[in-house]
């Protein structure tokens, strides 16, 4: 973080403690100053914060170093055109009265501080909609903190019927029964999914139907939940890098390299060329792998079954790649602190330039299917509109984000890995539409493409691991021929990679968007805390506002273009 926007934020808030942690400026306020410093932080124009990355809470229960309430709650921000990231920080001292909510300045609060309180009980002072969105409706405590007893199994016996929820929509988009009977019609309420072909996966929404039009629905995530924050809290940090991979299943190692790309920043670690190279090359790969089968699913829900087998065909073909390069097809852990599992294998270049052939090839053959249809760009276009406003406010980021015409995307805006000296574009789209979401990322894919072949032109030689022995683990030789190099490795196992005590936020630019890693260390090799800002939970918080005034199909195929990924979006 540069020295210039630290003192911005210390010349407008000088009375705030502002402290700089890797890439973000921490402001410390106290809960009766939070909603004044969140305002200005959007809504001035020389801080302009107008993205509210994510939000969550910290239990210090069990921290060794004393603080000053037991609960913290921590707003991320971002003003994209300027590269500044704000964190703003406030204690809570009594969990049931709360803090205010940042609801009313931006919209992805609604289910950002809803999390919050769902995991930690914290109260959010005048959000309109505070209840459960991970953990089931009968579910009681909250797992996040200290205390919880993890062992503990709780069952869901009856199914949420959200009839509070979808008529509160109602009435909040101008529908009552009197306005029904005026226009002598009835709503009819339609359940889609959780268990739908068209929710492509564990979704629930709750739609209310005038005819075929959605007048208000209510989505319900939280099925493929599987506890991915409390169990990385008894883990060590290389042992969590095989849950990373179930987060986007679809792009499993862009998950391993943003997540231990955060490690790597905060204990200063550097590594090699030739690994930041292959980090590059393999995210790339996946981030075209991702979008293969976001255009093939978005094309069947559209009627398009052989364009699906034009693009899936050719994805399911590269993981014969990945599966020579790691020993797995779908979720590899190829990633470590420090490096690499292994370098390339012998002969990768010609392997990867044959599929990427065939994908430019199912590319090209599906968009001639496409480009000039008519009931494609009939059934897209002008369809779920989404303004760059909206978009921003929900805490939209990547393909969607730039389909609505904002150009954030942190390998231009916040480079790493020497993202810089490569030529690409970064498409963004002009209306916000369907027809922006769907074919944004046919050109993501060219781009992704293009930065490949620069790789595989200038990747340098060396080694893809850092030779530092409180990092990485020694060979082979050196554990069984000397006992130094045992105990290097016994620790290293056992203890993991120690870590300096404080709190970051570490960013990459995913398939999806935005995929952050918020820690808290205690100076261990376990994380005290590890929270995960997925992608995909803020995209979904803004669907019911994308489909709303739409039909009901419109809806399906919005869903499939913005490629919701379960194990991602419930974590």
């Amino acid at each position: 973080m540069n020295a210039t926007a630290l003192e911005k934020i210390q010349a407008a808030f000088p009375d705030a403690s502002c402290t700089v942690a890797l890439d973000s400026v921490v402001i410390d306020v106290q809960p009766e100053n939070l909603e004044n410093t969140l305002s200005r932080l959007k809504n001035e124009p020389e801080l302009n914060c107008g993205l509210l990355a994510d939000v969550t809470a910290i239990d210090y229960l069990d921290y060794p170093d004393p603080q000053e309430t037991r609960y913290r709650v921590v707003y991320t921000l971002r003003n994209w055109q300027d590269n500044l990231l704000v964190q703003v920080r406030t204690p809570v001292a009594d969990p049931e009265e709360g803090v205010p909510t940042a609801s009313h300045l931006w919209a992805a609060a609604l289910w950002g501080e809803r999390e919050a309180y769902d995991q930690y009980g914290i109260n959010f002072i005048g959000h309109p909609d505070l209840r459960r969105i991970l953990n089931h409706w009968q579910f009681k405590g909250h797992p996040l903190r200290k205390d919880y007893p993890i062992d503990q199994r709780q069952i869901c016996y009856e199914s949420d019927s959200m009839e509070k929820e979808i008529r509160a929509s109602l009435a909040k988009n101008g529908v009552d029964d009197e306005t029904m009977e005026d226009i002598n019609t009835e709503v009819m309420f339609l359940n889609l999914g959780p268990s739908h072909p068209a929710t492509h996966g564990a979704i629930r929404i709750l739609a209310a139907l005038d005819g075929e039009t959605i007048l208000a629905n209510v989505p319900e995530i939280g099925y493929l939940h599987r506890g991915f924050e409390k169990n990385s809290e008894r883990m060590t940090y290389n042992q969590i890098i095989p849950m990373t991979d179930r987060l986007n299943y679809c792009s499993s190692m862009i998950n391993n390299i943003a997540y231990v790309k955060a490690i790597e920043s905060w204990i200063g670690v550097e590594i090699t060329e030739r690994a930041q190279f292959m980090r590059v090359l393999l995210t790339e790969f996946y981030r075209v792998l991702d979008h293969l089968v976001c255009q093939a699913a978005a094309l069947v829900d559209m009627g398009g079954l052989t364009n699906y087998w034009y693009l899936y065909n050719e994805k399911e073909a590269a993981y014969d790649f990945i599966s020579r390069l790691t020993g797995a097809r779908l979720t590899s852990s190829f990633t470590r602190i420090g490096g690499m599992y292994r370098d390339f294998y012998d002969g990768w270049q010609e392997d990867m330039e044959f599929h990427i052939l065939a994908i430019e090839k199912g590319i090209g053959d599906a968009l001639k299917l496409v480009d000039t249809n008519r009931i494609v760009h009939d059934r897209t276009q002008g369809v779920c509109v989404f303004s760059a406003e909206d978009a921003l406010s929900f805490g939209l980021t990547g393909p969607t984000l730039r389909a609505s015409g904002v150009p954030y995307d942190l390998r231009k805006d916040a480079p790493y890995y020497n993202y810089e000296s490569f030529d690409f574009e970064v498409p963004v789209g002009s209306n916000g539409d369907l027809y922006d979401r769907f074919m944004i990322r046919f050109h993501e894919m060219e781009q992704s493409i293009r930065i490949i072949r620069q790789i595989m032109k200038k990747i340098p030689g060396g080694p893809v691991n850092v030779d530092d022995s409180q990092v990485f683990l020694p060979p082979k030789e050196k554990v069984y021929g000397n006992i130094e190099g045992l105990a290097n490795h016994f620790k290293l196992v056992f203890e993991g990679v120690k870590t300096p005590a404080g709190e970051w936020y570490d960013a990459f630019e995913a398939a999806n968007g935005e995929l952050g890693f918020h820690f808290v260390s205690d100076g261990s090799g376990t994380p005290y805390k590890l929270k995960v800002r997925p992608p995909c939970f803020y995209t979904m918080g803004a669907f019911h506002k994308m489909v709303e005034g739409n039909m009901i199909a419109d809806a399906v195929c919005n869903l499939s273009c913005l490629n919701i990924i379960g194990g991602e979006l419930d974590r």
